[in-house]
């Protein structure tokens, strides 16, 4: 029995199974035994359905010498090879700090319905979709259920109310960004998509009470997103365009935040965080429509800092939580809830500002000042 072990503990030192085979989760402690793959403890609990398989952990329970030998003769290099072989550029590979119904999914789509094993056409590249989703109104706070239509062709997402033969909203595939906010939004399934409108940022809450479909929706979103962006810079390496396919927040929660004047009190918003994109937009409450305003985030090289504290007399609380934004033309003083929360906002801050900018991104920054800046 002590030999068993520790055979399985030899076998959990191999770098190829050092994180969990689906969400890369470092030091995984569990096992599929009808997989052969190590996985961590939230992972498992996916893995334990009848349509996958037996999970055991690897510190508490015990292990036979067939099980282990099992796990020799597999692992996660080997599972990899075999379940996604054929994942394709855009679909998003879920990570430890995702939410879970894209974990869900993840694992289901390779072990389950084995989407990946074979190069046939991806069911996400179709170039259309349509179906039911509950949409958010956009100046009141229930979820209405609208019809999306996705079109290749036309290169928009559009929505309907009812049976209308006009469309309410349309979306295009070359602003949109789609991420999944399940705790702003309140359902565990719930997706947040962004455009640009009329030169605005434009929110959108959605959610589909069916796992898969949200996810499908995504990842559909995702393939002609990635489709654009191959088409619009031709000349970019395909690992340098996945990355902008679609974007979750490096930081997002409640600072407050004083006027342009820097002698109005300061006020409570919700601030989102879009590093790709060098954005930092706020809005009066988490799930509005429409930002109030936002800050472009340049370089260090263009004049742009980011910084600590708060002048004396300056009105408002918490003045040890307190962030300064410089930019070329202004100074926005920001406070945090705490310091923590202040150490963090620090961190992602300057981790934008430190990064060179683009060509693109000037041109996003003239466009991003005449209409969000205030």
């Amino acid at each position: 029995m002590a030999n068993t072990r520790k055979q399985l503990l030899d076998l959990l030192k191999l770098p190829e199974n050092s994180e969990c085979a689906d969400c890369g989760e470092p030091d995984p402690e569990w096992v599929s035994c009808t997989l052969g793959v190590f996985i961590c403890l939230q992972c498992s609990g996916i893995h334990r359905s009848p349509s996958i398989g037996k999970v055991k952990s690897v510190q508490l329970d015990n292990w036979e010498d067939d099980t282990v030998q099992f796990l020799k003769e597999h692992g996660n290099k080997k599972a990899k090879e075999k379940y996604e072989a054929f994942v394709p550029p855009f679909y998003y590979r879920p990570r430890a700090r995702d939410c879970m119904v894209l974990k869900e999914q993840w694992i289901k789509a390779k072990y389950e319905r084995e989407e990946f094993t074979s190069d046939e056409e991806s069911p996400y590249t179709t170039g259309h979709k349509e179906g039911n989703l509950w949409k958010k109104g956009r100046d009141r706070k229930q979820f209405l259920e609208r019809r999306f239509v996705f079109s290749g062709r036309e290169k928009v997402l559009k929505y309907y109310i009812n049976n209308h033969a006009d469309p309410k909203g349309t979306i295009p595939i070359q602003s949109l960004n789609a991420t999944f906010q399940a705790e702003k939004i309140g359902h565990a399934h719930g997706l947040e998509i962004t455009y640009i409108k009329d030169e605005q940022t434009r929110n959108l809450f959605v959610y589909h009470d069916e796992g898969q479909e949200i996810v499908t929706w995504f990842n559909v979103l995702r393939a002609a997103r990635f489709t654009y962006l191959k088409g619009a810079f031709p000349a970019v390496p395909e690992e340098e365009l996945i990355p902008r396919i679609t974007r979750n927040y490096s930081k997002a929660g409640y600072m407050e935040k004083t006027g342009p004047r820097q002698r109005e009190a300061f006020r409570k918003r919700w601030f989102n965080l879009d590093s790709e994109e060098r954005k930092l937009l706020y809005y009066k409450k988490p799930l509005d429509a429409f930002p109030q305003g936002g800050i472009f985030l340049g370089s260090k090289e263009q004049g742009y800092r980011v910084l600590e504290g708060l002048p004396e007399g300056t009105k408002g609380n918490k003045r040890d939580a307190v962030i300064i934004i410089k930019t070329p033309d202004r100074e926005f003083k920001l406070t945090c809830e705490n310091t923590t929360d202040q150490k963090e906002w620090l961190k992602a801050l300057t981790q934008v500002i430190s990064r060179p900018t683009t060509a693109q991104d000037m041109d996003e920054e003239k466009r991003f000042r005449k209409t969000h800046h205030k």
